[in-house]
């Protein structure tokens, strides 16, 4: 547990500290963190026996990095991504350890976790940055608490057990009124005057929802390589991809919600 925290300390410093540097630390955080996840995916995809060309997410995360550098339209990212399904396809065909299930593995590691990095990186140079990443997080780490004490304390109807035996239906639902109660704090300490009480209580619940689904989305992957961890980076917490996980189903939902709201347009 000492070393759980102690990780914790150290991970939140530096992402903070990424983040509210500037937008290039911004990126540059969200970009490496995506290579990082990038590396794992590919490195677990060993364990049944499947090698994907991990250089295309590299490079295609990296390219997405300075497209949102430069404030790039939605076009060229269209274009990155049809070139990273060029790149992996041909790989498949040249590279016979590759061969075509490591290609369409490689096209799926562009899309997940490739494309939602690029959006998280988008998303940190854009006008309400700031407002998607406090509320993706924070009722991201409200719902994922009091989801693991209620599960302990309350759970007894299994949520998705062919995925997830530990989680709970109840425990969900604890989680779920704790992202409520993060959504009515943070507009009680009006963090953001602009927000309303409705805009800020339904983003908390919807980002925190979809986090719980990014969550199992992760374990899902992890049941089919049979992994229980996908590295050992962070003493304590397991791999990027072990922690980013919930963050990157939350933040996108949160920035959306936010723009459907009327705040950043």
């Amino acid at each position: 547990m000492k070393q759980r925290v102690i990780s914790a300390v150290v991970l939140l410093a530096l992402a903070l500290t990424c983040i509210f540097v500037s937008f290039v630390t911004r990126v540059l955080f969200f970009g490496v963190a995506g290579i990082l996840c990038a590396y794992e995916y590919s490195r677990g995809l060993e364990k049944i026996n499947v090698y994907c060309a991990a250089w295309v997410m590299y490079v295609y995360i990296a390219v997405q990095a300075v497209l949102a550098l430069f404030h790039a339209g939605a076009v060229s990212y269209i274009a990155c991504f049809t070139g990273g399904i060029y790149l992996a396809m041909f790989s498949g065909i040249v590279h016979r350890k590759v061969s075509g299930h490591g290609a369409i593995y490689t096209v799926a590691g562009l899309a997940y976790p490739g494309v939602i990095f690029g959006v998280l990186m988008m998303i940190s140079v854009g006008e309400i940055w700031k407002e998607a990443l406090i509320f993706g997080a924070i009722s991201c780490w409200a719902c994922d608490s009091f989801a693991l004490f209620g599960g302990m304390r309350f759970g007894k109807h299994k949520l998705a057990p062919n995925v997830s035996p530990n989680k709970s239906i109840e425990g969900s639902l604890c989680g779920a009124l704790a992202s409520v109660a993060a959504g009515f704090l943070i507009w009680v300490l009006r963090v953001f005057p602009e927000i309303s009480l409705p805009a800020s209580l339904v983003t908390a619940l919807v980002s925190s929802s979809l986090g719980q689904i990014g969550d199992l989305a992760e374990s899902m992957i992890k049941r089919m390589l049979g992994l229980k961890d996908f590295s050992n980076l962070i003493p304590g917490h397991g791999g990027m991809f072990d922690r980013a996980d919930s963050l990157m189903f939350a933040i996108p939902t949160a920035y959306l919600c936010l723009h459907i709201a009327g705040i950043g347009v």
